[in-house]
C-alpha cells in the first residue's frame, strides 16, 4: 500500500445539466455540479438540515454519457477523487477550485425518471461553465487504464 488514498463517493442531485466541451485536443470534458444534504437535530430536538454543493469534472466517453442522460435534478452516485487547480479570474486574481474528478457514475432512482443500472452505470472507459472556471486544457486527461494507479 502507498499509505496514502484520495477516493470520494457522493450520492446526490445535479443541480444543473452536465455541459459538454472540448478541450483544444479534442479531449470532451462535461462538467456539473451536485448537491448532498445531511440533516440532524440540534439539541432542542428541532431538525436542521446543510447543503454542500460539489464541482464535478468528468473526462472522455463518459462526459458525453453524462451529458446525454444525466439531467438537472437527477440522483446520481459519484466515485472519483478531490482535485485542486489554480487560474487566474477575468480581473487576473489567483484562485483556487477544488473539483471531484470522476471516475466512475451511476444514476439512481427509477427507470423511468432515467436511473437504474440499464443505463445508469458507467465505468471510466477511455477517458460548463462554473462561474469564472477556466477550461482543462492544461489539466492532463485521466489515465489510460485501471494499471495506471498502480505504485510501480
Amino acid at each position: 500500500m502507498s499509505g496514502s488514498l484520495n477516493k470520494v463517493l457522493l450520492i446526490g442531485n445535479l443541480g444543473r445539466d452536465p455541459e459538454l466541451k472540448m478541450t483544444t485536443t479534442g479531449q470532451p470534458v462535461a462538467r456539473f455540479s451536485i448537491a448532498t444534504t445531511e440533516t440532524w437535530k440540534d439539541k432542542a430536538g428541532e431538525k436542521q438540515s446543510k447543503t454542500e454543493w460539489h464541482n464535478i469534472v468528468v473526462w472522455g466517453k463518459q462526459a458525453e454519457i453524462a451529458e446525454k442522460y444525466l439531467k438537472k435534478g437527477k440522483q446520481v452516485l459519484i466515485e472519483g477523487r478531490i482535485q485542486y487547480r489554480e487560474y487566474q479570474d477575468q480581473q487576473g486574481v489567483k484562485k483556487t477550485a477544488c473539483d471531484i474528478r470522476c471516475d466512475n457514475f451511476q444514476m439512481l432512482g427509477r427507470m423511468e425518471d432515467g436511473g437504474g443500472r440499464s443505463e445508469g452505470s458507467y465505468n471510466r472507459g477511455g477517458s460548463s461553465s462554473m462561474a469564472n472556471a477556466p477550461d482543462y486544457d492544461d489539466m492532463p486527461p485521466p489515465a489510460g487504464g485501471p494499471d495506471d494507479d498502480i505504485p510501480f
